[in-house]
């Protein structure tokens, strides 16, 4: 099922995630990769460090879910929309402040909260940008080395906000200090942002006004030059852009794509997606866990477990697209908030359906809020129409939903959680896969007090 599918496949499709989470159109990751990659070519970057630079472009959100918790916090707003207009805000005074009052306790209480919150970004503003970008950017490139890169797609992953002029972050480096890669990644992901919102002709005259400022001046000049060929333009908007992309992958660099590379692959997307609110810190690991374990109860071979596993580490891969101004709500969600948390089901599918191999994992991973009797979403599956993997996935979905602590209710304790998914059985959950789960922890806490004997 894996040998045909290409590590640029695999991370391209996953790209998609990241865009969500970034409140960005689907394919900006793509898109940016186009543009640096023809950037890196006109500056005569050998093919290991077109290579580097393909994947630190595709990878370079990979800390964005990080700091979404804390922007909603920081700044009372969606942390989606705000990341979104971020990305178009330039240095000068003017756009900087437009952007604090127009981002700034749009989720307030009222309008006393939201003009102390305003005044708190007016008078800590630095410390706070500082915080965010730091945290994003360290932790997207730790998840890169977790995913085997090598050291030139982690810093240029890391150093991503650092500007040419020294009035970036995270350190303040300048020039040539910078890593090409993060130089190169910065000045493509702005020039998609504005060829998307206000057409090519904008994209340059960013890229140009901010020459010497923010981007490498040589590298505005390279780009100048891809940009006067209008097929770069053309491809760069046509539907078929991923494939392009793609094809521009170095190919004397391909990197086998086997069964344990790929388990790295979907546990460092599960982070990725965990990172998006301390309540889910760890969510994916332990339902890809606990799916495994079930699996085992019901006799699935070990190849079935592997793929179900992965399934699992990616069933909540569409909550990127969800902001967090929901997610961690305390109190009773509207029917408009709830609505947006439902999509999410569908979006894990859209997301994971992109990579062709993956097509019967989307399905099963997208449907685990499907029920028995029909009232689950997204379809409405009835219990015929869901397959067993997926009942799986849910068991353990729900079970640590329940278990530990989320906004809306502290932790319960294993007994009271089981009673708790008892009240749902054959109407939401398969009893069979339930009576696994049961037997699962049976043992597993049978190990964790043969282990304190022998302490």
């Amino acid at each position: 099922m894996t040998q045909a599918l290409k590590l640029s496949q695999l991370i391209g499709s996953l790209s998609y995630a990241l865009d969500i989470t970034e409140g960005q159109p689907e394919g900006h990751c793509v898109r940016s990769c186009w543009i640096g990659m023809h950037i890196g070519r006109a500056i005569g970057l050998s093919p290991q460090e077109l290579w580097d630079l393909y994947y630190t472009i595709l990878l370079k959100d990979l800390g964005c879910s990080s700091n979404a918790a804390r922007i909603c916090e920081l700044y009372l707003t969606d942390d989606r929309d705000f990341k979104q207009d971020f990305k178009r805000v330039g240095a000068s005074l003017p756009q900087m402040l437009g952007f604090v009052f127009a981002n700034t306790g749009t989720h307030a209480a009222g309008w006393r909260q939201r003009a102390a919150s305003i005044l708190n970004v007016l008078r800590r503003g630095k410390e706070m940008a500082d915080e965010l970008i730091n945290t994003r950017c360290h932790r997207g490139a730790d998840i890169a080395r977790q995913l085997r890169f090598n050291e030139n797609v982690a810093r240029g992953i890391q150093y991503l906000d650092e500007h040419w002029d020294g009035s970036g972050r995270p350190l303040g480096l300048s020039g040539q200090a910078i890593p090409l890669n993060a130089r190169i990644a910065l000045l493509s992901q702005v020039i998609d942002v504005f060829n998307v919102t206000h057409g090519r002709h904008a994209a340059l005259d960013e890229a140009v006004s901010r020459g010497g400022g923010w981007f490498d001046p040589e590298l505005v000049a390279a780009f100048r030059g891809a940009a006067r060929d209008d097929g770069f333009w053309r491809q760069l908007e046509s539907d078929d852009i991923e494939q392009a992309v793609l094809d521009l992958e170095p190919a004397q660099f391909t990197v086998p794509l086997d069964e344990d590379y790929m388990d790295e692959i979907a546990e460092g997307f599960g982070q990725v997606v965990d990172s998006k609110s301390p309540f889910t810190a760890g969510h994916s690991h332990r339902v890809g866990h606990y799916a495994d374990r079930i699996g085992m109860e019901l006799g699935l071979d070990p190849q079935r477990r592997r793929w179900l596993k992965r399934g699992a580490l990616l069933h909540d891969v569409g909550k990127l697209g969800v902001s967090n101004t929901i997610l961690d709500k305390p109190g009773k969600l509207t029917p408009e908030e709830w609505e947006a948390v439902k999509r999410h089901a569908a979006y894990t599918e859209t997301i994971l359906a992109r990579i062709e191999s993956f097509a019967e994992l989307a399905r099963v991973a997208g449907a685990h809020h499907e029920r028995l009797d029909g009232t689950g979403y997204p379809r409405g599956l009835v219990a015929d129409q869901i397959a067993l993997e997926t009942r799986i996935i849910t068991v353990a979905d729900i079970f640590d939903a329940i278990h530990a602590a989320r906004p809306y209710h502290p932790e319960n304790p294993v007994p009271v959680t089981l009673d708790i998914m008892r009240q749902s059985l054959g109407s939401a959950l398969d009893p069979r896969c339930f009576a696994a789960l049961e037997g699962v922890l049976r043992e597993e806490d049978a190990l964790e007090s043969d282990l304190i004997c022998l302490t």
